[in-house]
């Protein structure tokens, strides 16, 4: 297993464990619930949509069905000693030679189908891999794989799942290929969909999946996940953390890699000078996300500014500061956007800070320029 977690993944999060390597879901008590039922129930739909924002477990959730499925025998009726219980739970013993063959990606009965690696060719494909260059969509040939895999003789049991991850990332090509799939699926096959934006799959693929919705997590089960994907965090940042992150660990996981919480304080420091504006501390903010290497910065940067956009924008429109994600925020967010007029003025701030941003990345504008746009744009709406 080292080896293969030595690997580039393109379903892997930077300094976090790959789902498939997660003990367990936390705080999806739910959707795990909906779908044991289903099993136990006789009504096992073939193909299970995961919706949600990112990192709120969707990929952890479907590699826990999907061990659980190939892991679990199925009913063959009363037999000598009558029929088994049902399960109550969708864990499965890490030990399992099921569990273990999946940890090693060597399970016949599960076939995972993610993004390739970039290139024309098979051979510019496999070396893509090796380096983590990967596509930026799943192309029609990886769905077209699946022939292959529905081909073979079934596992025991006579399962065969199927992971998408993620279904946002299908070409049109693509889609309707696994269309296909979905309208007539092969016995004893479940395919699970992990989509972050279901909006814009096919409609015709929603409506052949039935839908796992999984929520944001709080902080209490927010702790429980990083500690889980072994991150150290301090009791009184977890709070905080969650609100940025807004329930998603994989947010949560990205900022501390970032040191986003300094970042965010940095940022808000900033903002709570206006109008006016400390331009040392300016330059110095856009001279950090310059250079090679430092894109997740500027990245970071740029969302978080906008998410102080439109905490700015919601305080003025409701007439009172959300929660306090650092101390004396709620100050600054009630000074400079007092009333209903200002939110709308933050509002609209927020979204053309956002496409100037886009607008300015697809440009290649420098870094340290864009980011003095950006908060010199701040300036003029406070």
């Amino acid at each position: 297993m080292s080896d293969l977690a030595d690997l580039p993944e393109p379903d892997r999060l930077t300094g976090a464990p790959h789902p498939r390597e997660t003990a367990r879901v936390i705080g999806q008590s739910e959707a795990e619930q909906t779908f044991l039922t289903a099993y136990t129930s006789g009504r096992l739909h073939h193909g299970w949509l995961l919706t949600g924002p990112r990192g709120t477990g969707k990929a952890t959730l479907a590699w826990e069905i999907a061990r659980f499925l190939l892991a679990t025998p199925p009913d063959e009726g009363d037999g000598l000693f009558g029929a088994p219980p049902p399960p109550d739970t969708l864990h499965i013993d890490p030990e399992h030679p099921v569990a273990r063959r999946m940890l090693a990606l060597s399970e016949p009965g599960l076939f995972l189908l993610r993004r390739g690696g970039a290139g024309s060719t098979d051979t510019e494909r496999d070396k893509a891999l090796k380096e983590g260059r990967f596509s930026d969509v799943i192309r029609v040939d990886e769905i077209r794989k699946l022939n292959a895999f529905f081909g073979l003789s079934a596992a025991d049991g006579g399962r065969r799942v199927v992971i998408v991850d993620s279904a946002d990332e299908m070409t049109n090509q693509a889609a309707n290929a696994l269309l296909k799939m979905l309208e007539e699926p092969p016995a004893r096959t479940t395919l699970l969909l992990l989509s972050h934006q279901p909006a814009r799959l096919l409609p015709t693929i929603r409506s052949r999946c039935r839908t796992l919705r999984l929520a944001p997590l709080p902080p209490e089960d927010m702790a429980q996940a990083l500690a889980q994907a072994g991150a150290e965090v301090a009791p009184n940042d977890v709070a905080p953390l969650t609100t940025l992150a807004e329930g998603s660990v994989g947010a949560a996981m990205r900022l501390l890699t970032l040191d986003g919480l300094a970042l965010y304080r940095e940022i808000l420091k900033l903002l709570s000078g206006l109008p006016a504006l400390d331009r040392a501390a300016l330059l110095s903010l856009a001279d950090s996300c310059a250079g090679k290497g430092k894109e997740s910065r500027l990245d970071l940067v740029l969302t978080l500014a906008d998410q102080l956009a439109a905490r700015l924008a919601r305080t003025g429109v409701t007439g009172h500061p959300p929660p306090e994600i650092m101390s004396g925020e709620g100050d600054m967010l009630t000074r400079l956007a007092p009333d209903p007029a200002a939110g709308r003025r933050w509002a609209n701030v927020s979204q053309e800070a956002g496409d100037r941003a886009r607008h300015a990345r697809a440009v290649n504008i420098d870094p340290a320029a864009l980011i003095t746009d950006l908060f010199l744009h701040l300036q003029k709406a406070a």
